[in-house]
């Protein structure tokens, strides 16, 4: 119920300061976007930027999308885990010990994904801030079948008002 609320909370503000962007104001979805990304993510787990990402090799990289989404693109290597479809067997064959990087869309659902990898034991678990939209717009490559593409999947039109690097897939 928690993310339901939570992604009630950032439709409105997605909503509110969607307008700016219709009258031009690119430096506005900067600000917006980072409004609608604290309201999402709970300040006490872990958040690592894209830019702080040296190589993604020193991860375990975990995309909490559905199938169809992590079809479209995703980060190299990924291991598609799922969101709704999620279980702790489908990363039995993790390293506990290792870091893991989880991202989703913008955050929210990777976040929750995240919190349970902890609950079961996993040490060092971060959320992939902005998620693959974030990654998209800093022009991180992304792949399909091992082939890279500029390609997204935003979950929804009024998500994909925020990846402003890359082609928009709903």
């Amino acid at each position: 119920m928690e993310i339901k609320i939570r992604f009630y909370v950032a439709f409105l503000v997605s909503a509110i300061f969607s307008s700016f962007l219709l009258f031009g104001e690119a430096h506005a979805q900067s600000i917006a976007y980072k409004t609608l990304l604290k309201g999402l993510y709970d300040g006490e787990f872990p958040t690592v930027r894209p830019g702080q990402i040296s190589d993604l090799k020193n991860y375990q990289v975990l995309d909490t999308r559905e199938k169809e989404e992590f079809e479209v693109s995703h980060l190299k290597d990924a291991i598609w885990v799922g969101y709704d479809t999620f279980t702790l067997d489908n990363v039995e064959a993790l390293d506990k010990n290792q870091p893991v990087l989880v991202y989703c869309t913008v955050g929210a659902r990777s976040q929750e994904i995240g919190k349970k990898l902890r609950e079961s034991g996993f040490t060092r678990v971060y959320n992939l801030y902005g998620g693959i939209i974030q990654w998209s717009n800093e022009s991180q490559p992304l792949f399909s079948h091992s082939l890279p593409t500029n390609k997204v999947h935003t979950y929804s039109r009024s998500w994909g008002i925020w990846l402003t690097s890359g082609e928009k897939v709903y």
